[in-house]
């Protein structure tokens, strides 16, 4: 069993509670009100602000030049195709550019990405690469499992872009290199060094629940 099951199995309340929350099933229907996308969005814009800063990170704690190929990699998705298509993507939100730029922090934005950042400032590469798993490979499990429910429909649903940009097939193939590289980085290493990475997988998709829960609710 790859190791990054291994993990799932052992958060598994925490990896449903995340990727069946109530938040991506309103959104599968069609119902979530509007103002909780809206500050999702902007919320994940600042997100990725700092998603980006843990990729820089990964560059820093790399002890290969394939590892530091690998990072870089990461930030330039992010930074010349990624950043850009969520900005294109919220003003047809009715979100500026400048909205973005102004928006405040969440608490549950600033817990989760100082979390995963403390991971790689304090810990291993294993370790930041296994904070960031539930966010590399979450949301593609996460409108996998929606397609398959009853529940989601497409027609007329306006936020069917946004689930069908998740599954195609440049994010899914992008997800599978993800966890081939993440394989290689977690080979050999100690029981209590895969009990170190359970927590800290845990505690990442905790923190991911958190994020769906202070969109879906609009908290500050």
């Amino acid at each position: 069993m790859m190791f990054f099951e291994q993990l799932k199995l052992a958060a598994k309340q925490e990896w449903q509670a995340y990727t069946q929350h109530e938040f991506v099933r309103l959104l599968a229907k069609g119902t979530l009100e509007k103002e909780s996308f809206q500050h999702y969005l902007k919320q994940d814009y600042l997100f990725l602000l700092h998603f980006t800063r843990a990729w820089g990170l990964a560059i820093y704690k790399s002890h290969s030049f394939a590892q530091m190929r690998y990072a870089q990699t990461g930030i330039n998705a992010l930074l010349d195709t990624e950043i850009g298509l969520h900005i294109d993507y919220c003003k047809e939100w009715g979100i500026t550019e400048e909205q973005l730029l102004q928006e405040p922090e969440s608490s549950a934005c600033v817990a989760y990405t100082r979390y995963v950042l403390d991971c790689g400032l304090s810990g291993s590469l294993p370790e930041l690469y296994t904070a960031l798993m539930p966010c590399l490979v979450g949301y593609a499990e996460t409108v996998e499992w929606l397609l398959a429910q009853p529940f989601t429909i497409e027609e007329n649903n306006p936020y069917y872009p946004w689930i069908a940009m998740y599954s195609s097939k440049e994010y899914t193939e992008a997800v599978e290199i993800a966890k081939q590289q993440f394989e290689c980085m977690v080979s050999g290493l100690t029981p209590a060094q895969q009990d170190k990475l359970i927590d800290i997988f845990k505690t990442a998709t905790r923190m991911e629940v958190a994020f769906w829960e202070m969109g879906l609710h609009q908290l500050a």
